[in-house]
């Protein structure tokens, strides 16, 4: 066992110390395996597959992310009116699918309110999974990248179950295991449509054999207290994601004050360790920027989550100047691949234990040089 899982492990086990025992949650340590692209089982997370190459949320973009050399795969977790899990970046699916050239679902167009956010277009939770398979997906940023649009209108909404059989089948063929890591998008805004996404997801992971300690699977929420009954239930690692700004909307709605920026100070750590295994921030919250979007010096989190006991996974990296720190783009233009190699280097250094990635690609090869 390497010298980072072995601390992974150590730090892991303390943090459940904090926590009352309960049966269904003995054991969360993060799955032992050996990654694809060797090094110090640093964690490299497709996020939403390999959404630089393909329309995110596919089946095509997560066979990608695994081909590519990912630890996990992140499948976003949102349902349908019958109360199938399907995988989307939003309920809303105006953006990522081509419903709105369907004239049979021209009637569904609605205006709701999203996590307090007035917002209009057709929800996956107004369909059914089989009118929600009539659609077909597209490139949700087509001003960056153009490329992925030739892809457009070529691939199938996926269910939850459709992403789990694909990754045990490449599992297989490709011989190590690939792991799941689901994000459950606005429990909040399901449950109060009494379609609670929790129960569908712990269903889920129990019959597929995926809720035991060892299993490859995390997940993760923005929202605290969804994470706080999973670990009730689940017997693998929870992560909290945290935003650079704004609240959980569990807390806005239920009327507490506390801010990401209070979930991730070293005492909004500890509490969260006393229900996950890890933590997922913004990458502005380990290394902010300034005005002119330059890096400055890192924050103390990851130094903090460490000391709680928790691992640290950031978002997003991705190779576009849109969305690289200054310090690393190629130029003005938006779509044009800057420095990501530097990026995740200058991240790697303040001591994260993995990252969610659009490009795995560079991610693996990062990885692969760093250990020449």
């Amino acid at each position: 066992m390497s010298s980072k899982l072995l601390r992974m492990a150590v730090t892991t086990a303390a943090a459940l110390a904090l926590v009352s025992a309960a049966p269904a949650t003995a054991d969360r340590t993060p799955a032992a395996t050996t990654t694809a692209h060797g090094g110090d089982n640093f964690t490299i997370v497709g996020h939403r597959g390999a959404s630089g190459y393909r329309p995110e949320h596919t089946l095509a973009s997560y066979e990608l992310a695994a081909r590519m050399g990912a630890d996990y795969v992140e499948p976003d977790l949102v349902t349908t009116k019958d109360g199938v899990l399907v995988t989307r970046h939003e309920p809303e699916i105006s953006g990522t699918t081509d419903v709105a050239d369907h004239p049979e679902f021209a009637g569904r167009k609605t205006t709701k309110s999203l996590d307090g956010v007035a917002t209009t277009g057709w929800f996956t939770e107004d369909f059914t999974l089989s009118e929600l398979k009539t659609l077909r997906a597209k490139e949700r940023i087509p001003a960056i990248r153009q490329h992925n649009t030739i892809y457009d209108g070529r691939y199938a909404v996926p269910t939850f179950q459709e992403v789990v059989d694909l990754v045990k089948r490449l599992s297989r063929e490709l011989h190590r295991d690939i792991g799941i890591y689901p994000e459950t998008k606005h429990p909040t805004y399901f449950r109060k449509q009494g379609l609670a996404l929790e129960p569908k997801l712990v269903d889920a992971l129990n019959r597929n054999g995926l809720n035991r300690s060892g299993a490859k699977v995390y997940v993760q929420s923005f929202e605290v207290t969804n994470l706080i009954e999973l670990h009730r239930k689940l017997r693998v690692p929870l992560v909290q994601l945290t935003s650079a700004t704004g609240a959980p909307f569990d807390f806005v709605d239920a009327g507490d004050p506390r801010t990401y920026a209070d979930i991730v100070s070293a005492a909004g750590l500890r509490d969260v360790a006393r229900y996950a295994a890890g933590v997922g921030p913004d990458k502005n919250q380990v290394i902010p920027r300034d005005p002119a979007g330059f890096l400055l010096a890192p924050t103390t989190l990851v130094r903090d989550a460490h000391r709680a006991g928790l691992t640290v996974h950031p978002y997003t990296f991705r190779a576009e100047n849109s969305f690289l720190p200054a310090d690393f783009r190629s130029s003005a233009l938006p779509a044009e691949y800057g420095d990501l190699f530097a990026e995740i280097a200058a991240f790697r250094a303040t001591g994260i234990d993995g990252l969610f990635t659009d490009n795995t690609d560079i991610a693996v090869a990062q990885e692969q040089l760093a250990h020449r």
